[in-house]
Formats: structure tokens, C-alpha cells, sequence
């Protein structure tokens, strides 16, 4: 979720993608704007576990039906070919990658941005984190830099309520493991009541509930197709941090444990405000 524009347009400028592990889905291809449908203009190489993936979407030229790891193998035993003729278009890539990951300017006294940034230098590498569905869960893909594998659960199908119970589940699969999970104010309210069962096991995981009053990527989609007309996406949310202690966890809105993060609604993405969003949609319009 918000990726690198910069990244869209290296892939749409490739003339061979080589796709290892990843669904073809809408995620992953920008909503199918990335490649044409069924045949991509690049040269696609296509590697997955599911052999039902390979060509449901995207025909590619070598499908490829095997694990990440097991291609990896097989991968480190070919002798390296020379690559200098990609030597400037790398270095342009990963500076614009390096640009991408420091923290924005944002509206509001809190970065969402630099809290991110903090968690992903303090956490220890093999720590999980988990999230549900929404636009806050941009600022973890983007900032956040994952270590170890397996180290990341999230909602394939776009569900909402998903990162409590996923936090949960791995803090009593790996009890030794820190597990922090990223939740919307709206995505929390959904299954939040998991708390409960968190301090019913004596699971000493985090949760971060970033607080900006509304149901964010639905206010998104309604500034950016209906600039101003608002409905139905304003929440009335309890106080998180007491909520926390009503279970018997410990909860502050800054500090640890459940973690309520007040960020200004302006700051609805890593890239946009709301006004911009907005702006952006009424030039469209006229």
C-alpha cells in the first residue's frame, strides 16, 4: 500500500519482471495498472508455490511453480552474469528508494512517520508485526524494514479488525518473539475486544492504535471521487489507553503496551493530506 511512485514506473519501463512469490493480484500490480491484462508488454518470469497462481491473471512467458526458498536454492547455484549495463538504472533506483524512506513533513504535532522509523531501529530483527486493513498500515509498509522471515502477518484479502487477532495468535505461536501490531482506530473497534485474550494468557505484546477519528481509506475514496461531501466516516471513539486498563493491560496514549497514537486527520497518507487529496480531486473535476 502507497508505494514508491518512482517504483511504478521502473516496472512499467522494464522489459522483464521477474515476480518471485508474489500473487498476481490487485495489490500487487496497482490495481492491474501495472502490466496489461493477459499478456504483459514486459517478458514475465512468474514463481509461486500455488501452481493454481501461474496464469490466472497474467500469462506469464516462464511460469515457474515452486517455493521462494527452494527457487533461492537453486538460484545461488548459477554463476553470476555481469550486470554493468544496469549499473546507472540501479544506483537511480535505490536513491530514489533511500528518498522514499525518510519520514515526510506531516500535519499534526505527532509523526506517524517517526514512530515508525524509531520502532523499526529499537525492535529486535526477528520481532512480528501485524496489521489490519487500512491507509495507516501504509506508514508500516513504508517505513518499517522487515529482517527475518517469517515476520510480517496481514490481511491478503483487504480485511478490516485483522492485526489484533493476528497478534495474538503469533505471540502464542512464538511467545519469545516481541510482536507489535499497527491498528487503525476504526480496524481496532472491530476486534479489539481480543484484548481480552491477550491478558487472559499473559501476552506481553504491543499494540499501536493510531487514532485519527475516522474510517481513513473510506474518507479517502470520498475526497478523492466526491471532494467535500463526507458520509458516514467520522468515528466516536472511546479512550483507547483507558480501554486497555479496563482489560488489565496497560495503556497510555504515549507510552507502551497499547500505545493510542492522536494524529491530525490532515495526515490521512505518508504522501498526501486530506486538503491535497481534496485540492487534487476539485482540479480534476473542473
Amino acid at each position: 500500500i502507497g508505494p514508491n511512485p518512482e517504483l511504478h514506473l521502473l516496472v512499467k519501463d522494464s522489459d522483464v519482471l521477474i515476480v518471485i512469490g508474489a500473487r498476481m493480484g490487485e495489490m500487487t500490480t496497482g490495481g492491474y495498472q501495472l502490466m496489461d491484462i493477459p499478456v504483459p508488454r514486459q517478458k514475465l518470469v512468474h514463481v509461486h508455490a500455488g501452481a493454481e497462481e501461474l496464469g490466472r491473471v497474467y500469462r506469464a512467458d516462464l511460469p515457474i511453480n515452486s517455493s521462494v526458498s527452494n527457487f533461492a536454492r537453486m538460484l545461488s547455484k548459477l554463476d553470476p552474469i555481469a550486470s554493468d549495463s544496469w549499473k546507472t538504472r540501479t544506483e537511480k533506483a535505490r536513491r530514489s528508494y533511500e528518498t522514499f524512506q525518510k519520514p515526510p513533513q506531516a500535519p499534526g504535532d505527532l509523526s506517524f512517520a517517526e514512530v515508525v522509523c524509531h520502532i523499526s531501529k529499537v525492535l529486535p530483527s526477528d520481532a512480528i508485526i501485524t496489521n489490519g486493513a487500512g491507509i495507516y498500515s501504509s506508514w508500516g509498509h513504508r517505513f518499517y524494514r522487515f529482517h527475518e522471515y517469517p515476520s510480517q502477518l496481514g490481511p491478503t484479502s483487504g480485511a478490516m479488525g485483522y492485526g489484533m487477532p493476528a497478534a495474538v495468535a503469533a505471540k502464542l505461536v512464538y511467545p519469545e518473539r516481541e510482536v507489535v501490531c499497527l491498528a487503525g482506530d476504526g480496524c481496532f473497534m472491530m476486534n479489539g475486544q481480543e484484548m481480552a485474550t491477550a491478558v487472559q494468557y499473559g501476552l506481553n505484546l504491543i499494540v499501536l492504535v493510531v487514532n485519527n477519528g475516522m474510517l481513513g481509506t473510506i474518507r479517502m475514496h470520498q475526497e478523492k471521487s466526491y471532494p467535500e461531501r463526507v458520509h458516514g466516516t467520522a468515528l466516536k471513539n472511546p479512550d483507547f489507553a483507558a480501554l486497555a486498563r479496563a482489560y488489565g493491560a496497560f495503556g497510555a496514549r504515549i507510552e507502551k503496551a497499547l500505545l493510542e497514537l492522536v494524529v491530525d486527520p490532515e495526515a490521512l497518507t505518508p504522501s498526501a493530506s486530506l486538503s491535497e487529496i481534496r485540492e487534487n480531486a476539485l482540479k480534476k473535476s473542473n
